[in-house]
């Protein structure tokens, strides 16, 4: 089947705590899927994680009866941890993410001073795909488009008519994501958003994200043609200069994230935690001063 297909059925599952979705795609039940963006549920005031929101994916996938092929990592993410690895467990699937990834391992082994056998070749993963490959699944055929800029290893995921777009884009009303992570380019975002942007119009579009304002409901899917339109950062008419000044400017402002200390150090694992110490113990680094 065409890569173009218009056969693609997409799940989003929304978690209220880190405000992240969590995508099923396939062609129907009985079908090959793929999970974009898992969500593994982390208290940092206790450091206890647990599994509610992967449960409730897995809910979805035994209900229809469809087969993982996949589970698939947009990029490192800053705001939640990710479920991967337990959900290759329980549903099977191959954990995928862009091969750009080796570039945020080097840059965060340093930064948290990780174990000298922390490998920086994206081996922690099942694939590391590389831009234009096809993804298989089922009767459906992916794409992969790296967008880089808001981390140099962020990838899109197009399935025909939807592309799962990452933390490149937000809602029109809520923009584009910042830049001043390490390794973060605006200008190479605004690229990426033109590429994304450059797709039919009809092509629908999935966030990661939603961080709504006080006066709509989470949503999570758009179009390139209201991005066009309406996205308050890239729309039509707005320039690479006029966009690198805005997000400068407004990426200034920016507090970290609650969680980039310890969903990094375990995403660039691709979800696992780091190896126990002698009392059987994982733990989390967190780096004074250095974010």
């Amino acid at each position: 089947m065409s890569p173009f297909s218009t056969s693609v059925q997409v799940h989003g599952q929304f978690d209220p705590a880190t405000w992240t979705v969590t995508y099923v795609v396939h062609s129907g039940p009985g079908s090959e899927c793929a999970i974009v963006d898992t969500v593994l549920d982390y208290d940092p005031k206790s450091g206890r994680t647990w599994h509610s929101s992967a449960d409730r994916v897995i809910q979805y996938v035994r209900a229809n009866d469809l087969k993982v092929r996949w589970i698939l990592e947009t990029h490192a993410h800053a705001d939640h941890l990710s479920a991967a690895p337990y959900l290759r467990e329980q549903v099977g699937g191959r954990i995928g993410i862009g091969s750009n990834i080796t570039h945020v391992q080097k840059v965060f082994k340093g930064i948290f001073n990780l174990e000298p056998g922390f490998r920086m070749d994206g081996s922690q993963f099942d694939h590391l795909f590389q831009e234009g490959e096809a993804i298989p699944l089922g009767e459906l055929s992916g794409e992969v488009m790296f967008v880089p800029g808001h981390t140099p290893a962020c990838a899109a995921y197009r399935f025909g008519d939807a592309v799962f777009v990452g933390d490149t884009l937000f809602m029109p009303d809520v923009g584009t994501a910042r830049c001043d992570f390490p390794g973060g380019d605006a200008r190479a975002l605004y690229a990426s958003t033109r590429r994304l942007l450059s797709l039919p119009p009809e092509t629908r579009l999935f966030m990661c994200h939603d961080y709504p304002p006080s006066d709509r409901p989470v949503a999570f899917e758009t179009t390139v043609a209201e991005q066009r339109a309406k996205n308050i950062h890239v729309r039509d008419g707005v320039s690479e200069d006029e966009f690198v000044a805005m997000r400068t400017k407004r990426d200034a402002t920016l507090e970290m994230p609650t969680l980039i200390l310890p969903s990094v150090q375990v995403n660039i694992r691709a979800g696992g935690l780091p190896p126990p110490e002698g009392n059987g113990v994982s733990y989390l680094k967190i780096p004074l001063n250095a974010l």
